[in-house]
């Protein structure tokens, strides 16, 4: 996986194409979920966008992982967050979301290293994020009719 980190302006048409397409792919089409995607924090300066790339047998590169990693305020105050955290269908089962999540600390303990990351989990996702040191810090709740929990290192 070659991964590569860039700020919205630094994006290029083509990436921003493929992370919105990843994006709907699995979170719009695949989970039937209609929601906005498009809620501002991705173009926010502090915004950075983690696109995990993967060459196939031609040496095309595919992206195949993308995260969100944001600021502290932008999501929760005082916590660096990190979102849109999502894996293309057939990478899954290869461990591609656990170096994703593993790059997405990496880049919070980089930029904000005496913060602690909260996230909004997907509720069946709960023992992968506590994997990575996560833990509870609520009740479960609905975001856009599906199941989610708070969760903080």
């Amino acid at each position: 996986m070659q991964w590569q980190v860039f700020t919205f302006e630094q994006l290029t048409t083509h990436q921003l194409y493929q992370l919105l397409q990843l994006r709907a792919e699995v979170f719009v089409v695949e989970q039937t979920c209609f929601y906005q995607d498009l809620d501002d924090k991705d173009t926010v300066d502090s915004t950075l966008h983690l696109l995990g790339y993967q060459s196939d047998e031609r040496g095309q590169l595919t992206l195949c992982a993308y995260s969100r990693v944001l600021a502290p305020g932008v999501s929760y105050d005082g916590h660096a967050s990190i979102g849109r955290v999502v894996t293309k269908a057939c990478v899954r089962g290869e461990r591609v979301g656990h170096e994703l999540i593993k790059e997405s600390l990496l880049l919070t303990a980089k930029h904000w290293p005496k913060l602690q990351v909260k996230i909004s989990a997907q509720t069946h996702l709960q023992s992968f994020y506590q994997q990575h040191g996560f833990n509870p810090v609520s009740e479960e709740y609905l975001e856009d009719d599906i199941p989610h929990i708070a969760m903080s290192t």
